[in-house]
């Protein structure tokens, strides 16, 4: 039987080199003042919509593993979601920095008092627990029952990012693109939701189902 592409040892850094592309692209835009007459603007929307792009793509390896029987997906669902995670960061230190001008006191602010930046702020946070995870490690020390429970966040992540991206584009009235990834994000949740069913169906009701 021929080997999986996706077992290829090249596999994992060409993904990986795919994933920073869009990063490379932004920090060469913005030198060469190629972000239009709002760069700040553009690179805040740019870090972002990547974030909800990748975070579609991680919650998407399960799904694609078990449809297209294909088990070596799953070793890089830990490498997109730390993508995802590094794409959030830089969206919130591009609010934090173009601006907030890296004022603490006013971010503290800030957020609180803005529905869209409060629901983001939150998904950021849960990320935190989930990459300082994402290792060997770490599932040992928690061992797996407790690591899976605490990375089934990504799911409550998923939720707040989609009405992050609602409020963001609320006051332009344009939701075209928010409809595109909610639909994205339910299909994906639904699917689990319907599989965990299947899954705590007895055998028989099961075998029927079929």
């Amino acid at each position: 039987m021929a080997r999986s592409p996706l077992l290829h040892p090249a596999a994992k850094p060409l993904l990986f080199a795919a994933c920073l592309l869009p990063c490379v692209w932004l920090f060469y835009a913005a030198a060469a003042n190629q972000l239009g007459a709002n760069p700040a603007e553009a690179l805040i929307r740019s870090t972002g919509d990547w974030t909800l792009r990748l975070l579609c793509l991680t919650l998407a390896v399960t799904p694609l593993r078990v449809l297209a029987n294909q088990p070596a997906l799953a070793r890089f669902r830990r490498m997109l979601g730390l993508t995802t995670f590094f794409y959030a960061l830089l969206h919130f230190l591009a609010y934090a920095w173009l601006d907030m001008g890296f004022d603490a006191a006013q971010i503290a602010r800030d957020i609180p008092k803005r529905p869209f930046a409060l629901v983001g702020f939150l998904a950021l946070l849960l990320m935190l627990p989930l990459a300082a995870t994402s290792f060997n490690r770490a599932i040992r020390a928690l061992g797996a029952a407790r690591w899976q429970a605490l990375h089934r966040a990504v799911y409550a992540i998923a939720v707040l990012a989609i009405l992050h991206f609602f409020w963001m584009r609320a006051g332009k009235h344009d939701f075209a693109e928010v409809a595109v990834y909610a639909a994205i994000v339910a299909a994906l949740l639904g699917w689990r939701a319907l599989r965990l069913r299947r899954l705590r169906q007895p055998a028989p009701a099961r075998a029927a189902a079929r």
